[in-house]
């Protein structure tokens, strides 16, 4: 009886142990979240040290942000515009921050020089149209930015884009600049990117890249998908055979299959880079619509049919003209049917008199009575 006794008496006392061990972790992991919470702004949500401030249709970046903040969310506010005042306070461990959707419109000079430690940079679905040059630290440990939907006017690019170009970001891998109006990249824009290896150019709108446009960067994955794609130079595809561990996708553009586009199939058909490569159709002529380049014969590249297209056109054209050219010359004569018809019974009456006369002298010359008086009267 005594060693049950005792026995439960050990087991009780354990059981009180663990319980009051458990208030304890309770207890600090309460405390540990209040601290951490502390100083956390108005309209934002903290935790260990993320800081979310997500739809709360803020007009700038709350100051009093904990100075042991890593994760930084300011998305879906008003925010038009960040400068060097936006981050008053040096946060030395932020690594990762995200402002999408603010409808931001500038980013000034040294707004990111008190985040020395920045790696993930997200300013996409915005409305840039001025980036400056000294956004960015010379020092800056930027490896990912997301500039997704943010310029939407082609004419302000090279302005917007300038950053690219300016030299500072060298430690940058990964640019995401899909689902923008480019239209035409700037000459040279990704120089400088020597550690560019991930570039999406998806949905861009992009026409053309010129030569020498993407020799620099170390890229290992490119994407160039739904943008308005023709064809590719010979030069282009000789920048991509430098770069055999370069993979690409280009689906979605609206290649024209005729006789100027025999490089770049002789190029699918002996290279590997292209993931996508099974996706690739014809848009133009309209004989190969729909057609896979893969399956396409050089016989099939054909541009005499363009030029004869060219050529009834132009003959339909002509045509259109002469038309109108008749229309208007027997529209004159209408409005001026009343004079044409004066001036014609004029030559008539003019022709008939002309013909009287030839008619008398001939009378008179066949009448050897009449010749004589007309000699005599003329003496």
């Amino acid at each position: 009886m005594s060693l049950l006794s005792t026995s439960c008496g050990c087991d009780r006392g354990e059981i009180q142990g663990r319980i009051h061990m458990t208030g304890m972790i309770q207890f600090l992991f309460v405390l540990a979240a209040v601290l951490s919470c502390q100083g956390c702004p108005d309209k934002c949500l903290c935790f260990s040290q993320t800081v979310k401030c997500q739809n709360q249709d803020l007009d700038a970046i709350p100051h009093s942000l904990p100075t042991n903040t890593k994760f930084l969310f300011v998305t879906g506010n008003n925010i038009s515009r960040i400068s060097m005042d936006s981050f008053p306070t040096r946060l030395e461990q932020l690594t990762d921050l995200y402002l999408s959707g603010n409808e931001m419109e500038s980013v000034d000079a040294m707004v990111f020089d008190n985040l020395p430690n920045l790696v993930r940079l997200d300013l996409s679905n915005n409305n840039i149209q001025n980036f400056s040059e000294r956004a960015f630290p010379d020092d800056n440990k930027v490896q990912f930015l997301n500039l997704s939907r943010c310029f939407h006017n082609y004419s302000t690019v090279d302005m917007a884009l300038s950053v690219l170009q300016s030299g500072n970001l060298l430690q940058l891998t990964a640019l995401d600049l899909s689902n923008n109006d480019l239209v035409v990249l700037p000459d040279s824009i990704f120089g400088s990117l020597s550690n560019l290896v991930n570039l999406s150019l998806q949905n861009s709108s992009i026409v053309s890249i010129t030569n020498g446009t993407l020799k620099v960067p170390p890229l290992r994955d490119l994407d160039l998908r739904d943008n308005s794609l023709r064809g590719l130079p010979t030069t282009m595809l000789a920048e991509f055979s430098l770069k055999p561990a370069l993979h690409i996708r280009l689906a979605g553009n609206p290649w024209r299959c005729d006789c100027f586009i025999d490089d770049m199939l002789l190029w699918l058909k002996n290279s590997t880079q292209i993931i996508d490569m099974q996706n690739l159709t014809c848009t133009d002529p309209k004989a190969l619509r729909r057609q896979p380049l893969l399956q396409l014969e050089l016989s099939q590249l054909k541009c005499s049919s363009d030029m004869e297209g060219v050529l009834e056109t132009s003959y339909v054209f002509l045509g259109l003209v002469l038309a109108l050219i008749g229309v208007i010359f027997l529209l004159v004569l209408y409005l001026n049917r009343k004079g044409i018809k004066r001036w014609m019974y004029n030559i008539r009456d003019a022709c008939r008199d002309h013909m009287e006369g030839y008619h008398y002298r001939y009378e008179i010359n066949s009448d050897p009575r009449l010749a004589n008086l007309s000699i005599n009267s003329d003496v």
